[in-house]
């Protein structure tokens, strides 16, 4: 159960989806308030900040990325885009525009809910920050600038401390190339994908992570990385 009544915001034009999703969300102890189309979700989403949003981007009214771009010129939470718009271009252009994580119809419940809990678990208001990040046995001191694995100092270039601060700020949230490349490098470099993986790779051998059995970099081929939530 939710540590509280999560508010949960569903903007979805089907009915049927609407009354899975309230009664998943529901019978799990969050609070469920739904619209059928984007003005009206926009709408109720001023009314009623919600703690979280589940959005649908074939609305009948505006299209759904259209409502994300203007729900982040104000809303906070999380946004997960639940979508039939299954290629990796949309899931992108979703994920640029704001979205925290991105699942396609048709979906498992329980793969929802994990990423509810996730998204819920990783939303923070500005300032919260500790200076200690930890997932595992991996921890990055952001006073000292210094990282450790299992107790023992890991050596990391600029670049590379760069880059895995990033990933562990956003832990469990799927991270697209620009959006990585922007924040590492700068947005010169948005479209040098040949970086990224050049350092992640590194990035990798260092953790001792293996690509084929992740412990903290997990790929989504043609969108981005993302790395481990606990």
């Amino acid at each position: 159960m939710p540590e509280r009544s999560h508010l949960v915001l569903i903007i979805d034009d089907e009915p049927p989806i609407r009354r899975f999703l309230r009664a998943s969300l529901t019978a799990e102890g969050y609070g469920v308030i739904e619209a059928e189309s984007g003005e009206s979700g926009l709408r109720l989403a001023a009314r009623q900040p919600p703690d979280l949003v589940i959005l649908d981007l074939g609305l009948p009214d505006v299209d759904g990325q259209d409502v994300l771009l203007r729900l982040r010129e104000w809303l906070t939470a999380p946004v997960i885009v639940l979508s039939a718009r299954d290629q990796e271009p949309q899931k992108v252009e979703a994920l640029d525009g704001g979205a925290d994580d991105y699942l396609t119809k048709p979906f498992g419940v329980g793969e929802l809910l994990a990423r509810i809990r996730t998204a819920l678990r990783h939303a923070r208001p500005a300032g919260a920050e500790s200076s200690i990040l930890t997932i595992g046995e991996l921890q990055v001191d952001l006073t000292a600038r210094q990282v450790t694995l299992a107790g023992e100092r890991l050596p990391l270039t600029p670049l590379e401390y760069k880059l895995l601060v990033t990933l562990m700020r956003h832990s469990g949230k799927m991270l697209t190339h620009r959006f990585l490349l922007r924040e590492v490098w700068g947005p010169h470099a948005s479209q040098e994908t040949h970086y990224l993986r050049v350092f992640v790779a590194g990035l990798r051998r260092k953790l001792g992570d293996d690509p084929a059995h992740s412990r903290y970099i997990a790929t989504e081929q043609g969108v981005g990385y993302r790395f481990a939530a606990e």
